[in-house]
């Protein structure tokens, strides 16, 4: 890599930290509402100093990875000079609603018995108090705003190191015959990137919300994928159909038993021998330095299933659904889990054509 390439990249990954982070500064003052029954929590959370230690890993990890040749230069496609103005204004107008929530304790206003016979209960809230939770065209275009604003602009450079253990999985294979499925895809941020570093690698990317498949649907364009309704723990699909499955902050969102079920459908879904790779948020004791954070922000944004999150045995509950070489590795605030399907049991043939 060049260095103007080099400080092409520090660049534009400044400046989307930048004008992230500056929306987080900017909304202080309506994250200080707290709920009507907030949680004490004790400790104190890391310095500036130390986070920006760590971005700076994260994007140096990131640009070594290019070079390295797991996926191309990255290009965040956060749209036209308006359509960011536009999501800005969104974010903003949206604030003064969440902290309402906030303030009354008010997580569940999208639950209506109609939708209940249609959605798991657990999914009918109002996530990070926002207006709509995950079910409307409004709510869909404002989601990756908050993403980037809690992460000052990093999230899509951590979706990224999920795109390594699947390079190291497709080398010297035929990408045109194998098919990737991204569980919770959302509004599709991560089946893009992945389709930019591998075009011939089919794409099938399933969420609960029709609001936000259908953003996904317009984010992927030009790139071709394949997107369908279904939830996590129930997957509208044959067994054994996908050499890939990978699904980013979706365990945190959803209730203990669903995990175990959730994990069960990757085994599930995927081909033996597939990869899957996996990320959600930190646990204690990955990072020590940010725990009391953790601690912090299921009460600060309505993450009714977070504490429990926390608590969590990741690697027990992808060995109890079926998979072996479970490994996890933290990559800045979020941890990255892989792992593989074993291949099926060899079963030797005896002369006169059965079983042996």
């Amino acid at each position: 890599m060049t260095p103007f390439e080099n400080l092409e990249y520090a660049g534009r990954q400044g400046a989307r930290v930048a004008w992230y982070m500056g929306h987080y500064f900017a909304s202080r003052r309506f994250r200080a509402a707290k709920p009507a029954q907030e949680r004490k929590t004790g400790g104190k959370g890391p310095g500036r100093k130390f986070i920006f230690e760590q971005m700076g890993e994260l994007f140096a990890r990131d640009l070594a990875n290019v070079a390295k040749g797991y996926y191309p230069m990255p290009r965040d496609r956060d749209g036209t000079l308006r359509d960011i103005i536009a999501t800005s204004r969104r974010y903003f107008a949206d604030l003064p609603l969440a902290a309402e929530r906030k303030a009354q304790g008010q997580g569940a206003e999208v639950y209506s018995p109609e939708l209940a016979e249609k959605f798991p209960a657990y999914f009918l809230q109002n996530f990070h108090f926002q207006t709509g939770g995950y079910l409307t065209e409004e709510s869909a275009k404002l989601y990756d705003m908050q993403v980037e604003v809690l992460f000052s602009g990093t999230a899509n450079a951590m979706r990224r190191q999920c795109l390594v253990p699947i390079a190291e999985f497709l080398r010297n294979k035929d990408q045109r015959h194998l098919a990737l499925l991204d569980v919770a895809c959302g509004t599709g941020r991560f089946a893009r990137l992945a389709k930019q570093a591998f075009p011939r690698l089919a794409i099938t990317g399933c969420d609960l919300s029709e609001a936000y498949l259908d953003e996904a649907r317009d984010h992927l364009r030009p790139y071709k994928a394949e997107f369908k309704a279904g939830q996590a723990e129930a997957l509208p699909f044959a067994d054994a159909s996908f050499a890939i499955v990978t699904s980013i902050f979706l365990f945190h969102e959803v209730p203990p038993m669903v995990r175990r079920s959730i994990a069960r459908e990757f085994a599930r879904v995927l081909k033996p021998g597939g990869l899957l790779v996996f990320m959600d948020s930190l646990q204690p004791g990955d990072m020590p330095e940010v725990d009391a954070m953790l601690e912090a922000f299921p009460t600060n944004f309505h993450e009714p299933y977070y504490p429990s999150y926390l608590r969590e045995d990741l690697k027990a509950i992808f060995s109890e659904a079926g998979f072996e070489d479970v490994a996890a590795e933290p990559v800045f605030l979020s941890k990255r889990v892989t792992a593989k399907k074993p291949q099926a049991p060899y079963l030797a043939v005896s002369e006169k054509g059965g079983a042996g």
